[in-house]
C-alpha cells in the first residue's frame, strides 16, 4: 500500500494533501476479521485500461469467466492506508471524503465499505470504536475525541503503542497534543456475479486526493543528492534528466512544488492469469511541468501524456507519481 512517512517530509516547511489513490479490484472473501483478499482461478483480467492524473483516475477492466459455471463472488477495492503518527504527510481526515463511482457493463453499482484501525498486526477498530473515537487516525475529530478521554484510558492507548504523548508547557500552560499511531485501512466492495463464458465490463472513475509539498529537494544540488533525494529516485524513478529539467527551472527563478499522485497495481496479480492487454496513460497536466515514474516501455504520446502497454502483465509494484511544478513569486 501506500508509505505516507517520507524523509523529504521532514526537510519540507509545509505539506498539502496525501494521495488515497485506490486500487486495482480484487477477489475477496468475508472472514471473522472483515475481507480477506484471494486469488481466483475461474475468472480471469482480459484487459485493463487506466488513466492517472492529478485531477481525475479513469479505469476500464474486462474481466472473463472461464468456466462453465456462474460465479459470484466479493470484488474489493481496497484503498490506500491512511497512517497516523506525526510525520506522516496527511491532512485529509478519512479517504471516504473522495468518494467515486463504480459501474458494471454500464450500470452504477453501490459499494460497501468496510475499515478498520490497525497497529502492527492487531485490528482495535473495536476498542478504538469503544472509548467514542473516530477510526481515522487524522483529523480535528479524532483530536476533540481524544481531548475527552480520561487520563486512565489515554494512558492505555500509549501502553497499548496507539498514541503518543506530545504534549508541552510553555509559560505555565500545558498544551494537549495526543498523536494517534494507528493506521486506517478502507476498503469498498460489493457481490458480482461473473457469467459463465462471458466478459464483464467494470469501470471506477473518481477525483484522488492528490498530496504534495509547498517545496522541494529536486534542483537544489545540495539536496536532491542527499538522503532525500535518493529515497524520492527510488520511488519515483527520477533520473538525470529529471533533475536538470529541475535545476533548469531553478536557474528561471521559479518556486518548484511537488504533487504526488499514488495508484495500487499489485493487487491485479490477484486473477486466474496475467492481465492480458494492460494499458496506463499518465497525465502530468501542464506541458510545463515535470513528471516521474517508475515504468518500462514509457512513451510520450502528447505533450502532457506519457503511456505504457504491456500484454501478459503482472504487476510487481505499485504506481507512484511525482509532478514537478514551477511557479514564478513576487516578493
Amino acid at each position: 500500500m501506500i508509505r505516507l512517512n517520507r524523509g523529504v517530509a521532514a526537510l519540507l516547511a509545509a505539506l498539502m494533501l496525501a494521495a488515497p489513490a485506490a486500487a486495482n479490484d480484487t477477489v475477496a472473501s468475508m472472514g471473522t476479521g472483515g475481507l480477506v483478499f484471494q486469488r481466483t482461478n475461474g475468472i480471469e483480467m482480459r484487459s485493463e485500461d487506466l488513466y492517472v492524473s492529478a485531477r481525475e483516475i479513469r479505469v476500464r477492466y474486462r474481466f472473463f469467466n472461464r468456466t462453465d459455471r456462474d460465479i459470484g463472488t466479493l470484488v474489493a477495492f481496497p484503498m490506500p492506508d491512511l497512517l497516523g503518527g506525526i510525520e506522516s504527510d496527511v491532512a485529509i481526515e478519512d479517504p471516504l471524503q473522495m468518494p467515486f463511482t463504480t459501474t458494471v457493463n454500464g450500470r452504477r453499482v453501490a459499494t460497501n465499505i468496510e475499515q478498520k484501525a490497525v497497529f502492527g498486526d492487531v485490528d482495535h477498530s473495536g476498542l478504538i470504536r469503544g472509548l467514542g473515537l473516530p477510526l481515522s487516525p487524522r483529523g480535528e475529530a479524532t483530536q476533540q475525541a481524544l481531548a475527552t478521554l480520561p487520563r486512565p484510558q489515554i494512558d492505555m492507548l500509549i501502553e497499548l503503542g496507539l498514541l503518543e504523548d506530545r504534549s508541552w508547557t510553555e509559560g505555565g500552560v500545558r498544551h494537549l497534543e495526543l498523536v494517534p499511531l494507528w493506521t486506517l485501512k478502507t476498503t469498498h466492495y460489493w457481490t458480482q456475479v461473473f457469467p459463465a463464458g462471458r466478459e464483464l465490463d467494470v469501470r471506477h472513475r473518481y477525483v484522488p486526493a492528490v498530496g504534495g509539498s509547498v517545496g522541494s529537494v529536486f534542483g537544489d544540488p545540495a539536496m536532491d543528492s542527499g538522503e532525500a533525494g535518493r529515497e524520492q529516485a527510488g520511488r519515483y524513478c527520477t533520473n538525470q534528466a529529471f533533475l536538470a529539467g529541475a535545476r533548469r527551472m531553478r536557474s528561471r527563478g521559479l518556486h518548484l512544488s511537488e504533487t504526488w499522485v499514488d495508484y495500487i497495481l499489485t493487487t491485479g496479480a490477484n486473477w486466474a492469469e496475467p492481465i492480458g492487454e494492460f494499458r496506463m496513460v499518465v497525465d502530468k497536466g501542464s506541458s510545463r511541468n515535470l513528471m516521474s515514474f517508475c515504468g518500462e516501455g514509457v512513451r510520450r504520446i502528447s505533450s502532457t501524456r506519457f503511456e505504457v502497454r504491456r500484454t501478459n502483465f503482472t504487476p510487481s509494484r505499485d504506481l507512484s507519481v511525482l509532478i514537478l511544478t514551477g511557479e514564478r513569486i513576487n516578493d
